[in-house]
């Protein structure tokens, strides 16, 4: 019996041994996170203002950037502990009717957004910026009002996560 639990015991180890020998053989390497412009290490990212008459989605698009800058390791802390303050405006929220169900009734939309952002440093200089960068998705519309409304968020949830994703790449030049 003994033998028997050593030898389930090795099995995880020399599964783990191989994994890494053959991930360090082929080249394979984790993704280094990208440098922020200037002497950024640290950044606070401010709650976006919405221009906007879609309510609450500033906290979408901020919060979808924030995480997507520490999934890539970069530290968000409290403004006065931050060396950059990224600020973020959503300028417009356009919808689009891209078909028609009959002659009047829609039945599906775009919603196209887009917003300008600006990383400034703790003297207030402007360290990078993104005058318009926009986004858009199709979502369909139903009969029912709720389900046409929960349909729109979802494409707002989607536009919000694609832009924060190209923000950080574009503000860290990873390409």
């Amino acid at each position: 019996m003994r033998m028997f639990q050593k030898k389930v015991r090795k099995l995880p180890v020399a599964r783990l041994i191989t994994a890494v020998l053959v991930l360090t053989a082929c080249g394979y390497r984790f993704a280094e996170r990208g440098n922020l412009p200037g002497d950024t290490r640290t950044v606070f990212v401010s709650i976006f203002v919405n221009r906007t008459l879609e309510t609450g989605i500033e906290h979408i698009f901020t919060n979808d950037l924030i995480f997507e800058f520490t999934r890539h390791g970069q530290a968000v802390v409290r403004p006065e502990k931050a060396d950059a303050v990224l600020e973020g405006v959503i300028q417009s929220m356009r919808l689009e009717t891209v078909s028609y169900r009959g002659e009047l009734t829609a039945l599906e939309r775009r919603i196209v957004a887009t917003l300008s952002l600006r990383l400034r440093g703790r003297d207030g200089d402007i360290l990078w910026s993104l005058p318009a960068a926009s986004e858009e998705e199709t979502y369909g519309v139903m009969e029912e009002k709720a389900a046409t409304d929960y349909n729109k968020r979802r494409a707002i949830q989607a536009i919000s996560e694609r832009l924060a994703e190209n923000i950080y790449r574009q503000m860290t030049g990873e390409f």
